[in-house]
C-alpha cells in the first residue's frame, strides 16, 4: 500500500509498505477513507519533534472504516465508520484517569501515530488502544464534516475549555490557521462578549470576516493597541496562541490584562523566551502543552447538532497519489490553502 513516510530530516517520500496487521488484542485495523495535513507534520518533517522516528508513515488526522479488531476491542466492531483520535491512551493510568491523555504512560499512549508509530497518510492504518482512540461517527455526519475531528478540532475544544472562559470576557485568539479557526469556533460556544482574531495573512483575515461577522480582525502590528482599546481592563481577559511565529509568544502575555489566562496551543521551532521581570506584577497564569484530546465523542455530538461545522476549512482535496503537490500547497500557503483533504 501507498505510505507517506519520514525519511529523514527535511524528506518525506511516499513509498510501498505492507498492510498493518493486529500486533495486540486492543488493536484495531482502520482502512483509511480521508485523511488531512496538519502543522505539526511539517514540524516533523523540519525536525522539530524530536520523538519522531525515521521510517513512520505521517499523518494523525483522519477518518475511516474499521476492518478488523482484536479480542480486547469492545467499543467498535467492522464497518463501523470512525474518527481517529491524534492520541492514543489506555484510559487507566494516572493521567488518563485524571484526562490528561496526552501523557498517557502506556508505550503506545500519546501522540504516537504518525510521530513514534505509523499514521494515517496511507491506506491502512493500525490503531493501538482502539478502545479510546477511535469514535463511531454518527449517522448524518459526513467524512468531510468529521475529519478534523481527532486532531485540530479536538485541540481547539481543549483550549477554549482550559481557558475558563466567561460570557464576561473579552477572548483574544493569535493566529488564523487551521488549528486557530477550530479554537475560534469552539471558544464561539462560550459565548464570550467580545473574540478578536489577531492575523498576519490578509486571506486569512478576509475568511474570518466573512464567515463569521461578529468577530473582529486584527493584524499583528495594531493589535496590542486593538485590544486595549476593545477591552473593559486594558487587555484580553483570555489569549489563546495559536500560532507559534517567532514573535506571537510576546504578544500574547503582552495583550493580556493583569490576572488574565494565557493558553499557549502553538508548537514553535525554537525555544521562546519568558522575560519574568517585564511580566511581574501581571499575575499571568499560562496554560501550554499538547491537547488532551478525549472530547471527541462529544465534539462529534455538537457536529451532529450543527453546532460546529469545519468544512469550510477544506479548501483542497487531492488523491493519496498525489500528496507531495497537496504538501507543496499547505507548506507554502499558497491558493488560499486552508486544510487539504487527502483522498
Amino acid at each position: 500500500m501507498l505510505a507517506y513516510t519520514y525519511i529523514e530530516k527535511g524528506k518525506f517520500a511516499l513509498v510501498d509498505k505492507p498492510k498493518p496487521k493486529l500486533q495486540a488484542p486492543t488493536d484495531a485495523i482502520v482502512r483509511v477513507t480521508m485523511s488531512s495535513i496538519c502543522s505539526s507534520d511539517l514540524h516533523i518533517k523540519h525536525g522539530s519533534v524530536p520523538r519522531a522516528v525515521p521510517g513512520i508513515t505521517v499523518g494523525h488526522e483522519m477518518v475511516g472504516v474499521v476492518e478488523e479488531i482484536g479480542k480486547k476491542v469492545t467499543k467498535v466492531k467492522p464497518g463501523d465508520r470512525v474518527t481517529v483520535n491524534v492520541e492514543t491512551f489506555c484510559g487507566e493510568c494516572f493521567y488518563c484517569r485524571h484526562g490528561y491523555v496526552n501523557n498517557c504512560t502506556n508505550p503506545d499512549g500519546g501522540w504516537a501515530l504518525g510521530c513514534r508509530i505509523d499514521g494515517g497518510q496511507t491506506e491502512y492504518v493500525r490503531v493501538p488502544l482502539a478502545n479510546q482512540g477511535l469514535n463511531i461517527i454518527p449517522e448524518g455526519v459526513s467524512d468531510l464534516q468529521a475529519l478534523l475531528v481527532g486532531d485540530v478540532l479536538a485541540t481547539g475544544f481543549w483550549a477554549a475549555r482550559i481557558s475558563e472562559i466567561t460570557e464576561e470576557d473579552t477572548v483574544l485568539i493569535i493566529g488564523a490557521g487551521p488549528t486557530g479557526i477550530c479554537t475560534l469556533l469552539c471558544v464561539m460556544l462560550r459565548h464570550p462578549r467580545r473574540i478578536i482574531v489577531c492575523e498576519k495573512s490578509e486571506e486569512r483575515r478576509r475568511f474570518v470576516s466573512e464567515h463569521y461577522s461578529n468577530v473582529m480582525v486584527v493584524t499583528p502590528e495594531d493589535c496590542k493597541e486593538f485590544v486595549a482599546q476593545n477591552s473593559d481592563h486594558g487587555g484580553a481577559d483570555r489569549v489563546i496562541e495559536v500560532a507559534g511565529a517567532e514573535h506571537t509568544f510576546r504578544l500574547a502575555w503582552e495583550c493580556a490584562r493583569a490576572n488574565a489566562i494565557v493558553t499557549v496551543v502553538a508548537l514553535y521551532d525554537r525555544p521562546q523566551v519568558l522575560p519574568l521581570p517585564e511580566m511581574y506584577g501581571k499575575n499571568l497564569t499560562f496554560k501550554t502543552g499538547g491537547v488532551d484530546g478525549c472530547d471527541c465523542e462529544e465534539i462529534l455530538g455538537l457536529i451532529e447538532q450543527g453546532k460546529i461545522d469545519t468544512t469550510p476549512l477544506i479548501t483542497h482535496s487531492f488523491p493519496l497519489r498525489d500528496i507531495e503537490e497537496a504538501y507543496r500547497i499547505f507548506e507554502n500557503k499558497l491558493q488560499g490553502v486552508i486544510k487539504v483533504a487527502i483522498l
